[in-house]
């Protein structure tokens, strides 16, 4: 994939990470993807983009997966296992070609959908996730979609419990746990700025040394 330097972003529900991203990739004149990469993988998978839209980071039950991704070959949206597998899988697949192909053409920054999955074998990768206190989430939805404090919070659990499910599904590893990322913020105990700040610094240091700085982060996987 090059030199490109690509920024993958888990976050809770309510916690700011969108806004991270955004004003990530508007600060290093990168391109940001969120909703984009449901088009992109719409476009090119030949499904339409209501498909992905109502699949977009839901959880499944089936036992296929694992099937069907040792015959899946990559982006071979004509072939019998993907067309044979069930719907969520095969719009899981198609972003997971789409994310493949945005990082090797261009420096990004790239939320949800694990993105940090499809990109493991990636060492220009920076995988972060944007956690928050429950209260400050709360609130954030709560004026956001004018509703209750008590349907704000049913409405973060659904949507945590969802996104969790679906990266804990694909990725075999764990939706939130430190040990699944590089560099895991609080948006309750910093800015959105001082957030953006901590990951440049990160960044820093991956180039600098070539590994993983110890600094602001906890353990990798990959370290």
């Amino acid at each position: 994939m090059g030199s490109n330097e690509i920024y993958t972003i888990g976050r809770e529900f309510g916690s700011l990470g969108k806004q991270v991203g955004q004003d990530l990739a508007k600060r290093l004149g990168i391109k940001f993807y969120d909703k984009e990469l449901l088009q992109k993988a719409a476009k090119e998978s030949g499904l339409c983009e209501e498909i992905f839209e109502s699949h977009d980071e839901k959880p499944t039950n089936s036992f296929l997966y694992s099937l069907v991704m040792d015959t899946y070959t990559g982006g071979s949206y004509s072939t019998a296992p993907f067309l044979d597998m069930p719907l969520n899988h095969k719009v899981f697949l198609a972003q997971f070609d789409a994310i493949k192909k945005i990082a090797a053409n261009e420096s990004c920054v790239i939320v949800g959908r694990c993105a940090d999955y499809a990109l493991a074998d990636e060492p220009h990768c920076l995988n972060i996730f944007i956690r928050s206190n429950m209260d400050d989430r709360i609130k954030r939805i709560s004026e956001r979609l004018n509703v209750t404090e008590n349907k704000a919070k049913d409405i973060i659990k659904k949507k945590d419990k969802e996104r969790s499910s679906y990266y804990n599904y694909y990725t075999s590893k764990k939706w939130g746990d430190a040990r699944s990322y590089d560099l895991c913020l609080n948006t309750s105990q910093i800015s959105v700025e001082d957030s953006i700040e901590l990951i440049l610094k990160y960044r820093e240091c991956m180039r600098s040394h070539n590994k993983y700085c110890l600094l602001y982060t906890s353990p990798s996987p990959r370290d």
